[in-house]
């Protein structure tokens, strides 16, 4: 059996265990990587093989990517400090504990590779978290200090993981030397990264719109900056997270509706088929690993996996308080409540398993990689307790904290709204006083206006309308929303989310509008009424701004019903 039908027959696994999952209400993970271990007792099935560092580079820079893209900004640079402390304190300090356990617990492991354990079990998978409780609506603080946590933990512990392996490879190791080095590898790839991104940036700005193009180079992106970056060895990881960063802040501005669209699909799709293939990887390795670890009694093994597990939940724990108290001096810090939900949600999760399946064979000399086989093993043990032990209760605990969703958002979606649909307006009536047909005028008038008065459906449609200037008019006046929806994004009065969902909405109509099918009462007719054309001496349809310039479309939507109405205040 070829590789790649390997790999089709894996993703097909993933889906199935993925519903069986949902059926069960069993944290995905978790089956995945039992039924990776039960394929690999099928007979005769054929063991996939993949160099470690060609999993590393296909799994890590999208995954990474993709949760970057869709950072907030502002919660990000609101709680930066206690991002940062978050994200890299207690993962040093988690995998310093970690390494003095395998330490003292196994002798195959020197201090370098103990240390590499420590870097692969230490970062926390917010995303995981997140998704445990997505039905609680957790309040945005703590998702804030969650997904940004998850960006840059991941970067802490894969430069110290890098520098480890590093030392174990080339059997040398200076703590002196290593310092400097991890800062210059940050620094740099964080550079590298912004400017891969405004490359990125200015090469999509010209893309004609083309939806599978601009989505191609999406795809692309994470290792145009992760690959200079390691090449130039510097860190690839900070250099995809601040890539990231950069076009989820620019990337409203430069990419189409269309565009949008697909490409929201499209990375849901990649990141389930990347996340999926590494659980069932891992599950498929563990019974590989029995001969190497036949030495070790069943009950040592056991006792090992609890100590490690234990180990990383304790330090994030005892770090936790102390930590919120010397990022939040002279703020406003999130609770007591809330700081403990956040030291519980450490759960591990697929960052963990790739770095540790991407641990290389051997060293320089030929001889294997010390401790490799109980790694992997211990990996697995850490995620699959943490998901076990922490994400089977972080539903509980956060109904037992009392932590809900707060209203800010609400509040936040209703200025967003009520200031998109006036520019709106204020847009239709630039286009009335360039001689846009009155009819049109008139009934775009009243949707807009009933639904700032959330008065119900539209009014009905004149009996005519003519395509072009409708399609103009709707056209510049969405355009005109989503600039003032930036606005908002821009000076921080929304936040990234709101700004999200609702320019989801634009996208949508605007699509319908330059995608769809004409309804009867909007056709083109051959007689001489007023359709924005100069032949018949009306006003030519404008344009909307932030659209490309394409052939008008001998056939357009229905007039597209209106959005939902605008929220009531509670």
């Amino acid at each position: 059996m070829s590789t790649i039908a390997i790999v089709v027959m894996l993703f097909a696994v993933a889906v199935a265990f993925d519903l069986l999952a949902r059926r069960l209400g069993i944290a995905r993970p978790v089956l995945l990587i039992i039924g990776g271990g039960l394929l690999a007792f099928i007979p005769g099935l054929p063991r996939l093989t993949v160099a470690p560092d060609t999993i590393f580079l296909l799994f890590v820079p999208p995954l990474l990517y993709q949760a970057s893209l869709h950072a907030s900004f502002r919660e990000f640079r609101t709680e930066w400090r206690s991002i940062a402390l978050l994200a890299t304190v207690p993962v040093l300090l988690t995998t310093i504990a970690v390494a003095a356990v395998a330490r003292a617990l196994s002798p195959e492991y020197t201090w370098p590779a103990a240390i590499t354990l420590g870097a692969i079990v230490a970062p926390p998978d917010a995303v995981a978290a997140i998704a445990s409780t997505r039905r609680l609506r957790l309040p945005q603080r703590i998702v804030a200090l969650l997904s940004g946590e998850s960006l840059v933990n991941d970067a802490t512990a894969l430069v110290t993981y890098r520098i480890a392996v590093a030392a174990v490879v080339t059997g040398q190791f200076s703590a002196r030397a290593a310092v400097p080095a991890f800062v210059l590898a940050a620094l740099g790839g964080v550079a590298i990264g912004l400017g891969a991104g405004w490359l990125v940036g200015v090469v999509r700005r010209r893309l004609p719109e083309a939806p599978e193009i601009e989505n191609t180079v999406s795809l692309l992106t994470p290792y145009i900056a992760y690959v200079p970056a390691a090449a130039l060895g510097t860190s690839g990881i900070l250099a995809v997270v601040a890539c990231g960063l950069y076009l989820g802040r620019v990337g409203p501005s430069i990419v189409s509706p269309a565009t949008r669209i697909m490409s929201v699909g499209l990375w849901s799709v990649v990141t389930f088929l990347l996340e999926s293939l590494t659980f069932i990887l891992i599950g498929i390795e563990l019974p590989q690993l029995a001969p190497a670890l036949h030495a070790v009694s069943a009950q040592h093994l056991a006792a090992m996996a609890a100590l490690v597990v234990l180990t990383t939940i304790v330090v994030r724990l005892v770090w936790i308080f102390p930590g919120a108290a010397l990022s939040y001096v002279g703020r406003q810090w999130p609770g007591w409540r809330g700081v403990l939900f956040v030291g519980w949600a450490g759960l591990r999760g697929g960052d963990s398993v790739v770095i540790a399946l991407a641990l290389p064979v051997a060293v320089a000399s030929g001889a294997p990689f010390p401790a490799r086989e109980l790694t992997i093993f211990l990996t697995f043990a850490v995620i699959f307790g943490t998901l076990v032990i922490q994400g089977l209760t972080l539903a509980p605990v956060a109904r037992l904290l009392g932590l809900h969703a707060d209203d800010g958002q609400r509040a936040e979606e209703t200025l967003a709204r009520r200031t998109m649909l006036e520019a709106g307006l204020a847009r239709l009536d630039q286009l009335a006083r360039k001689g846009a047909p009155g009819p049109l005028v008139e009934y775009l008038r009243v949707r807009q206006t009933q639904k700032l008065r959330s008065l119900g459906q539209p009014a009905g449609a004149p009996q005519r309308m003519p395509v072009a200037a409708y399609l103009g008019a709707r056209l510049a006046m969405l355009a005109a929303e989503r600039r003032a929806l930036l606005a908002l994004r821009d000076t921080s009065t929304i936040g990234d989310g709101v700004m999200r969902r609702l320019q989801e909405d634009l996208d949508l109509e605007s699509v319908l509008l330059t995608h769809g099918s004409l309804d009867s009462r909007m056709e083109d007719t051959d007689d001489d009424e007023d359709d924005g054309s100069p032949e018949s001496g009306g006003s030519p349809p404008p344009a909307a701004p932030d659209t490309p310039d394409r052939p008008e479309p001998a056939l357009a939507a229905p007039v597209p019903a209106s959005h939902d109405p605008l929220p009531t205040e509670r």
